[in-house]
């Protein structure tokens, strides 16, 4: 089944669509490239299940203000712990008193990142991109943008109700069913709904552009692209015409074509960053064979850097590359045969 979109239209911050029955739209601004996130309504009995929050910014805080009065909130699920999913939590739960709830894992990290704990702050961010070669400069912009994840987020609710993979909420009288994916964040929670076809895909599914997978510092030789396409893999027993409600782009239809694009995409990738490997070269030496256009700014640098590893850590955990490690740097290359 080709690609399509029902719905050509976006809607406007601070209003909903109707997308299916009880379930509503909603699209909110975000101060990057990627300039905004889709949150999605599900009517629950008298009040509404909000799936992800949107970022901490006053325009998005503005945007609720007008949504709240006529859309009581019973329940906040994050789909994951990034700002634009989770970062209003807290503010949304102080405001409705409606409880938050997400998986252990996308919690914990959200904990870590807020209070930069250990190797989720940005320092050792920095540290592991200067090993992999990333210059002085770009890391020092970097640097200066400080802890970025508190600055776009209210603060984290202080408790929460775990989701596991596999569970079955109920939500208006409806079974949604909880899949777990790996690879673009910890324990990223999606949604489908069999009698709806409908799957709340947050970030492991989108239609145009492809998920960033990155490695962190806190698993520096972790392997996050093969969770990844092993996550999306997990969406293929779900019906090709189903609708997919992801938190960019628009909503559409064709899973499975999508899911066969985004495994081709990356192996493209990955056959490219062995072509250009035959003698020792860091990540940043390689990135530009990933990322072809310049890039300047810090927040296109860090995706850049963590997926450019990541790949590269795929690569050696096929023994298809070679690490190598000095004191300082590490650098990849194609074993002698």
């Amino acid at each position: 089944m080709q690609i399509s979109f029902p719905f050509e239209q976006f809607p406007l911050p601070g209003t909903v669509r109707e997308i299916a029955e009880g379930v509503l739209w909603v699209r909110m601004p975000l101060p990057f490239a990627l300039d905004h996130v889709n949150l999605w309504l599900i009517r629950d009995g008298s009040c509404w299940t909000l799936v992800d929050t949107g970022i901490a910014l006053d325009d998005v805080k503005n945007c609720w203000r007008q949504l709240l009065p006529a859309y009581s909130l019973s329940r906040l699920i994050a789909t994951h712990c990034h700002p634009d999913h989770l970062g209003l939590a807290g503010w949304l739960a102080h405001e409705t008193g409606a409880p938050l709830w997400i998986t252990q894992g996308e919690y914990l990290t959200a904990q870590m990142l807020y209070e930069q704990i250990g190797s989720y702050s940005r320092s050792a961010l920095l540290a592991l991109f200067h090993r992999h070669g990333l210059d002085e400069s770009r890391t020092q912009a970097m640097a200066r943008r400080g802890n970025s994840y508190k600055g776009n987020s209210s603060e984290v609710p202080a408790t929460y109700t775990r989701l596991f993979g596999g569970q079955q909420l109920v939500i208006g009288g409806r079974d949604w069913r909880v899949i777990c994916g790996y690879g673009h964040s910890p324990e990223h929670a999606a949604l489908y709904c069999a009698e709806l076809n409908l799957l709340i895909s947050g970030d492991m599914l989108l239609p145009r552009i492809t998920t960033n997978v990155s490695v962190i510092p806190a698993s520096p030789d972790g392997n996050p692209l093969a969770l990844f396409l092993a996550s999306i893999d997990d969406f293929k027993p779900l019906p090709d015409d189903t609708l997919v409600l992801p938190s960019h782009g628009k909503p559409f239809r064709g899973l499975h074509q999508r899911v066969a694009e985004l495994v081709r995409h990356h192996g493209e990738r990955l056959s490219a960053l062995l072509a250009a490997a035959g003698q020792p070269k860091t990540a940043a030496e390689l990135m530009p064979v990933l990322f072809e256009r310049t890039l300047d700014d810090p927040h296109q640098v860090l995706f850049a850097m963590g997926e450019t590893i990541a790949h590269l850590n795929f690569l050696e955990h096929r023994q298809q590359l070679q690490r190598i490690n000095t004191k300082d740097i590490t650098r990849f290359v194609k074993p002698q045969k």
